[in-house]
């Protein structure tokens, strides 16, 4: 135990330094990743505030944005389901249970699914579509582990598996995510998190449909089917440090600004911004900012290359019989596609 407790405290140093090395994200390798569905956040709470959440972030809301704020959920059980409307009619379904196990900490299991509809099949011979369509199949299943150290340190591991389907050719992969909350950081309500996310092996590609029709060269024979061989597509690593600040007007009401700073290993880095007003713990009231200042821009409307702006998001909590039930919306400006919104149930019991 004294040594996860030292290694609680270095894990912020240690990244900061990394940090310190890597403040701009590498502009040559944007586009380049596999698994980009691993970047699309989930949760109308986090999505409200930028995504800035990862220091504060409770329960199973926690298990994307930072997966240490589980076990700091308010039930012994919690329930979420959330709907995000994505761009180019792109649908994002997310369910997540967190369970309270006692003194062994608290167990999540959340499962992402990406809708892309039909899209039309088309070939070398028959570029405007061959009349058939097929719809990938993308889903990560993961598993949490959260726990406390004390009452103002917790940590949390997530292991995922992550599956691509496309027609008949697929591609798997594990990951991994960490992070860890400090709480009441030397003041009262100033919260430091750190998290590292989607580590793991890359994407390879195989199936029937990656099968050629193909003449050997100086073989005395007809053709014959050969698989193509793909390369492993690397995961969209992040790390991301973040700091927030909860200020109390009375007993059920607070504000809680936050920021944070996203290091992005196939994409240009993040700063996040976002503030929560809470009232009376039935009303919550949110905004956020993301911006990315390496980017770049257009080089004919002089605009922002990077596709997101600002973030808005409202929440209303009820008592149901003992049990919490909390709706949240939330909604993500778009530069280049239409605006993302997503909905969000979580039930304590």
């Amino acid at each position: 135990m004294n040594s996860l407790k030292r290694i609680s405290v270095l894990w912020p140093a240690l990244c900061i330094l990394y940090l310190s090395f890597a403040v701009a994200g590498d502009q040559n390798r944007v586009g380049t990743s596999g698994g980009q569905e691993l970047l699309i956040p989930v949760g109308a709470r986090g999505i409200g505030v930028g995504g800035s959440s990862l220091s504060y972030a409770q329960g199973v809301d926690a298990i994307y944005w930072n997966p240490a704020g589980l076990s700091l959920m308010n039930s012994s059980t919690e329930v979420t389901f959330s709907q995000l409307q994505y761009i180019a009619d792109i649908g994002v379904t997310y369910g997540a249970i967190g369970v309270k196990a006692g003194s062994i900490g608290t167990i999540g299991v959340s499962i992402k699914s990406v809708q892309f509809g039909n899209i039309p099949v088309t070939t070398e011979l028959q570029p405007d579509g061959t009349g058939e369509t097929y719809s990938p199949t993308f889903m990560n299943i993961g598993l949490t582990y959260s726990n406390q150290w004390s009452d103002r340190v917790a940590f949390g591991f997530t292991a995922s598996l992550l599956s691509e389907q496309i027609r008949s050719s697929s591609a798997s992969a594990v990951t991994f995510s960490g992070g860890i909350q400090y709480l009441g950081l030397g003041l009262r309500g100033l919260n430091l998190g750190v998290a590292v996310r989607n580590v793991g092996s890359g994407l390879t590609f195989s199936g029937s449909n990656l099968l050629a029709s193909a003449t050997i060269a100086g073989a005395n024979r007809p053709a014959s089917y050969l698989e193509v061989t793909t390369a492993a597509a690397e995961l969209p690593t992040t790390i991301e440090v973040g700091l927030s600040y909860l200020a109390k007007f009375d007993a059920k009401s607070t504000l809680t600004i936050s920021g944070s700073f996203q290091n992005n290993n196939f994409s240009d880095d993040e700063w996040k911004l976002g503030a929560e007003f809470c009232f009376e713990d039935l009303l919550f009231l949110r905004g956020g900012y993301t911006l990315a200042p390496t980017a770049g821009t257009d080089p004919l409307t002089g605009s922002n290359l990077y596709q997101y702006d600002y973030t808005l998001g409202v929440g209303v909590k009820v008592d149901l019989g003992g049990t919490a039930v909390m709706f949240d919306y939330g909604y993500r400006h778009e530069l280049l596609f239409t605006a993302n919104n997503v909905f969000t149930v979580t039930l304590g019991f």
